[in-house]
């Protein structure tokens, strides 16, 4: 990253989001697939046998998924450790993008791909969510229920106007991202930040 000249407000970190081709889109398809980069997103490193206790699978399935993952560059062993019968596995860094109008194969098998992973990811967010607010907020300590927020905001924009809201949203969260990445600090544990915008359908529609 360049330093801003002197003078200059510090600039935000350019976004380097992966737009994923056909063949990459495919591989990431199986629900099965998203979940484990899911988990890897959020937890970090694992390896088959963990991730298979977690998703109640044996660890020959997640073997051959963290393959097939690994084998698009979703995914990749996690250098100088585990050995030959336990691998260690991450996410590459940076974003990847879905989206019917970013892809950068517009075919109809990409598009079918990717809403495929969007709707899985849709099911995972809503149970994830649910989960929090109606069970676990209960046992949750009280700084990280403060530290919590369920918001829906209200109000009429133009397109452009919900695209400027986006693009500063991820440039704050961009912000953060490279301000606490690879950092351990005492008392951190994996959080999510979630946020849903969208134009709403016509009442009645």
């Amino acid at each position: 990253m360049t330093a801003p000249a002197e003078g200059e407000a510090p600039r935000p970190p350019v976004r380097t989001d992966r737009y994923l081709d056909v063949s990459a889109l495919k591989a990431m398809s199986h629900p099965l697939r998203v979940r484990i980069f899911d988990i890897l997103s959020q937890y970090g490193p694992q390896t088959a046998s963990s991730l298979a206790e977690h998703l109640g699978e044996s660890s020959g399935a997640t073997s051959y998924h963290l393959r097939q993952l690994a084998k698009h560059e979703l995914i990749r062993e996690v250098a100088g450790r585990g050995n030959a019968r336990e691998r260690w596995w991450e996410r590459v860094p940076g974003g990847v993008t879905l989206g019917p109008d970013e892809l950068g194969d517009p075919s109809p098998a990409a598009e079918e791909s990717s809403m495929a992973i969007l709707a899985e990811y849709n099911v995972l967010r809503q149970q994830e969510i649910t989960r929090y607010f109606t069970r676990d907020i209960v046992t949750t300590d009280r700084d990280w229920r403060l530290a919590s927020v369920y918001s829906t905001t209200n109000l009429t924009l133009t397109s452009e106007q919900l695209r400027e809201f986006n693009e500063r949203y991820h440039a704050l969260v961009d912000e953060f991202v490279e301000r606490f990445r690879d950092t351990h600090t005492e008392g951190e544990r994996p959080v999510m930040m979630h946020l849903t915008s969208f134009p709403l359908p016509e009442l009645g529609s």
